[in-house]
């Protein structure tokens, strides 16, 4: 059976004593009957104190990125064994901000994911068409490419350790909006993509969607057969919204 998540990236959101009353929060309200896995991605200067925070929660803490290499001189950038070490085992790569913002190409994030993977990490990779590629029908293929040759080389194994989430950039603070049933169409494309080269394992693959996931629309597009739950963001920043959407599961 697939995973239910909803994942909320916090982008370079909340100081020390911000994360700390916000996780206080959230312990408090999660349900304890909750159905959806619970992962939290705060900056990298909390995650240690937010790791440490949620040790005995069913919260998992999550970083928004990491560098591919083991070591190195590499200024500013952070390794797995750095992530692993201070008990962050789940890391979000692809990020449609990293890819448009520090130019992260598909050749760079499957370094990436071979070097979580090689580390036992937890990979949420992130992937998705811009507005330009919707409008020239292009939405199909530019997802299978980032699929293809980000994700295609490793084993059927491996896929344990992969959890999908779509992101529409072209709904993403544009004024346009993806409907449930978009959602759903590229779920399902994906799933049946997934499925023509790792047959074995598409089914149990989790994917969740990252287009505006917001409380009030939450329940319908989980609803649907192919969306496995959210990467929320701006929603995430709030107690009351982020448990609301993980409750919609």
């Amino acid at each position: 059976m697939r995973r239910k998540i909803v994942a909320g990236n916090w982008k370079m959101h909340k100081n020390a004593e911000e994360t700390e009353d916000f996780l206080n929060e959230l312990i408090a309200a999660l349900p304890d009957d909750i159905e959806a896995e619970v992962i939290v991605a705060p900056p990298f200067v909390n995650l240690a104190s937010a790791a440490d925070h949620v040790e005995f929660t069913p919260i998992t803490v999550a970083a928004q990125n990491m560098h591919q290499a083991e070591s190195g001189a590499y200024t500013g950038e952070i390794s797995a064994a750095m992530l692993k070490s201070i008990g962050v085992n789940t890391v979000i790569l692809g990020h449609s901000e990293r890819r448009a913002y520090f130019n992260e190409t598909d050749a760079a994030l499957a370094n990436k994911v071979d070097t979580a993977l090689k580390h036992d990490m937890t990979v949420i990779f992130c992937f998705g068409e811009e507005l330009k590629d919707r409008q020239n029908g292009q939405h199909f293929n530019v997802v299978e490419n980032q699929l293809r040759d980000g994700l295609f080389h490793i084993d059927d194994k491996n896929w344990a350790q992969i959890v999908l989430a779509y992101e529409p950039v072209w709904a993403i603070g544009t004024g346009e909006t993806a409907t449930p049933d978009q959602a759903q169409e590229m779920h399902e494309f994906i799933r049946n993509t997934l499925r023509s080269r790792y047959p074995q394992v598409a089914e149990d693959v989790s994917i969740l969607y990252g287009g505006s996931v917001k409380p009030d629309n939450a329940r319908e597009i989980f609803s649907k057969p192919d969306v496995d739950g959210g990467l929320i963001g701006g929603a995430a920043l709030k107690v009351a919204d982020f448990v609301a959407i993980a409750e919609a599961i």
